[in-house]
Protein backbone atom coordinates (compact mmCIF):
# COMPACT_ATOMS: atom_id res chain seq x y z
CA UNK A 1 0.00 0.00 0.00
CA UNK A 2 1.73 2.93 -0.73
CA UNK A 3 0.66 6.40 0.50
CA UNK A 4 -0.92 9.03 -1.54
CA UNK A 5 -0.22 12.78 -0.26
CA UNK A 6 -2.24 15.74 -2.10
CA UNK A 7 -1.72 15.89 -5.18
CA UNK A 8 -0.52 18.97 -7.01
CA UNK A 9 -1.29 19.07 -11.37
CA UNK A 10 1.60 19.93 -13.54
CA UNK A 11 0.59 20.31 -16.86
CA UNK A 12 -1.21 16.95 -17.39
CA UNK A 13 1.56 15.27 -14.55
CA UNK A 14 0.35 14.80 -11.19
CA UNK A 15 2.82 15.29 -8.17
CA UNK A 16 3.21 16.36 -4.71
CA UNK A 17 5.31 18.24 -2.24
CA UNK A 18 7.14 15.06 -0.88
CA UNK A 19 7.81 14.26 -4.21
CA UNK A 20 9.31 17.17 -5.60
CA UNK A 21 11.52 17.57 -2.55
CA UNK A 22 12.42 13.97 -2.72
CA UNK A 23 13.57 14.75 -6.32
CA UNK A 24 15.36 17.76 -5.42
CA UNK A 25 17.38 16.06 -2.37
CA UNK A 26 18.20 13.15 -5.07
CA UNK A 27 19.31 15.63 -7.60
CA UNK A 28 21.71 17.67 -5.85
CA UNK A 29 22.99 14.27 -3.82
CA UNK A 30 24.10 12.59 -6.96
CA UNK A 31 25.39 15.83 -8.54
CA UNK A 32 27.61 16.33 -5.67
CA UNK A 33 28.53 12.64 -5.08
CA UNK A 34 30.06 12.87 -9.07
CA UNK A 35 31.20 16.06 -8.95
CA UNK A 36 33.46 15.20 -5.54
CA UNK A 37 34.34 11.75 -7.32
CA UNK A 38 35.52 13.78 -10.64
CA UNK A 39 37.46 16.16 -8.70
CA UNK A 40 39.47 13.93 -6.49
CA UNK A 41 39.37 14.11 -2.27
CA UNK A 42 41.17 17.61 -1.71
CA UNK A 43 38.03 19.92 -1.99
CA UNK A 44 39.09 22.86 -4.39
CA UNK A 45 37.85 25.54 -6.65
CA UNK A 46 37.25 23.01 -9.33
CA UNK A 47 34.70 21.48 -7.44
CA UNK A 48 32.34 23.87 -7.94
CA UNK A 49 32.40 23.34 -11.87
CA UNK A 50 32.48 19.73 -11.56
CA UNK A 51 29.04 19.86 -9.39
CA UNK A 52 27.73 22.43 -12.16
CA UNK A 53 28.64 19.43 -14.96
CA UNK A 54 27.33 17.31 -13.10
CA UNK A 55 24.34 18.81 -12.20
CA UNK A 56 23.15 19.17 -15.74
CA UNK A 57 24.38 15.78 -17.10
CA UNK A 58 24.19 13.12 -14.29
CA UNK A 59 21.74 15.32 -12.21
CA UNK A 60 19.34 15.59 -15.31
CA UNK A 61 19.94 12.31 -16.65
CA UNK A 62 18.57 10.73 -13.22
CA UNK A 63 15.55 12.90 -12.75
CA UNK A 64 14.05 12.79 -16.51
CA UNK A 65 14.83 8.38 -16.61
CA UNK A 66 12.78 8.73 -13.31
CA UNK A 67 10.25 10.72 -14.51
CA UNK A 68 9.51 8.84 -18.01
CA UNK A 69 8.86 6.00 -15.43
CA UNK A 70 6.30 8.32 -13.59
CA UNK A 71 4.54 9.86 -16.90
CA UNK A 72 4.21 6.14 -18.53
CA UNK A 73 3.02 4.75 -15.45
CA UNK A 74 0.43 7.68 -15.18
CA UNK A 75 -0.06 7.44 -18.68
CA UNK A 76 -2.02 4.05 -17.37
CA UNK A 77 -3.82 5.42 -14.86
CA UNK A 78 -1.49 4.04 -12.01
CA UNK A 79 -0.24 6.64 -9.04
CA UNK A 80 3.60 6.83 -9.46
CA UNK A 81 5.74 9.21 -7.53
CA UNK A 82 9.36 9.14 -6.53
CA UNK A 83 10.57 8.32 -3.41
CA UNK A 84 14.29 9.15 -2.53
CA UNK A 85 16.07 6.27 -0.12
CA UNK A 86 18.43 8.82 2.02
CA UNK A 87 21.01 6.05 3.20
CA UNK A 88 22.11 5.51 0.22
CA UNK A 89 21.90 9.29 -0.79
CA UNK A 90 24.52 9.30 1.96
CA UNK A 91 26.12 6.11 1.02
CA UNK A 92 27.06 7.47 -2.31
CA UNK A 93 28.73 10.94 -1.36
CA UNK A 94 30.80 9.08 1.20
CA UNK A 95 32.08 6.61 -1.78
CA UNK A 96 32.33 9.19 -3.72
CA UNK A 97 35.14 10.69 -1.69
CA UNK A 98 37.46 7.35 -2.36
CA UNK A 99 36.51 7.88 -6.52
CA UNK A 100 33.92 5.05 -6.39
CA UNK A 101 30.12 5.72 -6.39
CA UNK A 102 27.08 3.00 -6.53
CA UNK A 103 24.14 5.27 -6.55
CA UNK A 104 20.91 3.84 -6.33
CA UNK A 105 19.18 7.17 -5.40
CA UNK A 106 16.00 6.49 -5.34
CA UNK A 107 13.07 4.61 -7.26
CA UNK A 108 9.89 5.90 -8.73
CA UNK A 109 6.65 4.06 -6.53
CA UNK A 110 4.34 2.49 -8.38
CA UNK A 111 0.44 1.28 -7.45
CA UNK A 112 -2.19 0.19 -9.64
CA UNK A 113 -2.76 -2.83 -12.18
CA UNK A 114 -0.19 -3.22 -14.36
CA UNK A 115 0.78 -6.71 -16.47
CA UNK A 116 4.02 -7.41 -18.14
CA UNK A 117 3.25 -5.12 -21.18
CA UNK A 118 2.58 -2.29 -19.54
CA UNK A 119 5.18 -3.13 -17.10
CA UNK A 120 8.18 -3.38 -19.67
CA UNK A 121 6.50 -0.24 -21.28
CA UNK A 122 7.18 1.26 -17.75
CA UNK A 123 10.43 0.13 -17.37
CA UNK A 124 11.65 1.35 -20.96
CA UNK A 125 10.76 4.58 -20.89
CA UNK A 126 13.41 5.61 -18.47
CA UNK A 127 16.66 4.08 -20.58
CA UNK A 128 14.63 5.34 -23.50
CA UNK A 129 14.77 8.70 -22.03
CA UNK A 130 18.27 8.25 -20.91
CA UNK A 131 19.17 7.49 -25.06
CA UNK A 132 17.26 10.12 -25.92
CA UNK A 133 19.06 12.76 -24.15
CA UNK A 134 22.43 11.13 -25.02
CA UNK A 135 21.31 11.57 -28.90
CA UNK A 136 21.11 15.49 -27.86
CA UNK A 137 24.48 15.94 -26.19
CA UNK A 138 25.90 14.05 -29.41
CA UNK A 139 24.65 16.44 -31.86
CA UNK A 140 25.83 19.24 -29.36
CA UNK A 141 29.63 17.83 -29.52
CA UNK A 142 29.85 18.62 -33.36
CA UNK A 143 28.69 22.24 -32.29
CA UNK A 144 31.84 25.17 -31.96
CA UNK A 145 31.23 25.96 -28.40
CA UNK A 146 33.05 26.92 -25.39
CA UNK A 147 35.22 24.42 -23.49
CA UNK A 148 32.78 24.59 -20.52
CA UNK A 149 30.25 23.97 -22.79
CA UNK A 150 31.92 20.90 -24.93
CA UNK A 151 32.71 19.47 -21.30
CA UNK A 152 29.29 19.02 -20.52
CA UNK A 153 27.95 18.18 -23.84
CA UNK A 154 30.79 15.04 -23.69
CA UNK A 155 30.05 13.99 -20.16
CA UNK A 156 26.27 14.06 -20.51
CA UNK A 157 26.50 11.80 -23.38
CA UNK A 158 28.78 9.63 -21.62
CA UNK A 159 27.20 9.75 -18.74
CA UNK A 160 23.48 8.91 -20.24
CA UNK A 161 24.86 6.61 -22.03
CA UNK A 162 26.03 4.46 -18.84
CA UNK A 163 22.98 4.86 -17.25
CA UNK A 164 20.65 3.88 -20.28
CA UNK A 165 23.33 0.76 -20.70
CA UNK A 166 23.22 -0.18 -16.71
CA UNK A 167 19.46 0.12 -16.09
CA UNK A 168 19.32 -2.85 -19.14
CA UNK A 169 20.97 -5.40 -17.03
CA UNK A 170 18.39 -7.89 -17.38
CA UNK A 171 18.21 -9.21 -13.58
CA UNK A 172 17.39 -8.26 -10.03
CA UNK A 173 15.48 -4.87 -9.88
CA UNK A 174 16.87 -3.28 -12.97
CA UNK A 175 14.51 -1.70 -16.18
CA UNK A 176 16.26 -4.69 -18.29
CA UNK A 177 14.55 -7.54 -16.44
CA UNK A 178 11.43 -6.15 -16.99
CA UNK A 179 11.50 -5.08 -20.26
CA UNK A 180 12.81 -8.51 -21.97
CA UNK A 181 9.98 -10.19 -19.86
CA UNK A 182 7.89 -8.24 -22.11
CA UNK A 183 9.71 -8.36 -25.38
CA UNK A 184 13.46 -9.37 -26.20
CA UNK A 185 13.11 -7.34 -29.64
CA UNK A 186 12.31 -3.83 -27.56
CA UNK A 187 14.97 -4.82 -25.22
CA UNK A 188 17.49 -6.07 -27.51
CA UNK A 189 17.08 -3.09 -29.81
CA UNK A 190 17.41 -0.30 -26.30
CA UNK A 191 20.67 -2.52 -24.99
CA UNK A 192 22.23 -2.53 -28.72
CA UNK A 193 21.46 1.21 -29.21
CA UNK A 194 23.37 1.55 -25.43
CA UNK A 195 26.05 -0.45 -26.65
CA UNK A 196 26.63 1.57 -29.67
CA UNK A 197 26.70 4.90 -28.01
CA UNK A 198 28.98 3.19 -25.88
CA UNK A 199 31.61 2.14 -28.43
CA UNK A 200 30.83 6.08 -30.62
CA UNK A 201 32.46 7.65 -27.06
CA UNK A 202 35.83 5.70 -26.70
CA UNK A 203 36.39 7.95 -30.14
CA UNK A 204 34.92 10.88 -28.90
CA UNK A 205 34.90 11.53 -25.16
CA UNK A 206 37.12 12.89 -23.19
CA UNK A 207 36.32 13.96 -19.50
CA UNK A 208 36.38 17.42 -18.32
CA UNK A 209 39.36 17.99 -16.49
Amino acid sequence: MIYNPKQIKIGNISTSEIELKDLLKAWIAVSAAFAIALTGPVFSSGLYTKFVIASLTVGVGFLLHEMGHKIMAQKYGCFAEFRSFDSMLILAIAMSFFGFIFAAPGAVMISGRVNAEKSGKISAAGPVVNLALASLFLAALFIQMPKFFHDIASYGFLINTWLALFNMLPFWLFDGRKIIKWNKIAYGLIAAAALGFMLIQNFLIKLPA
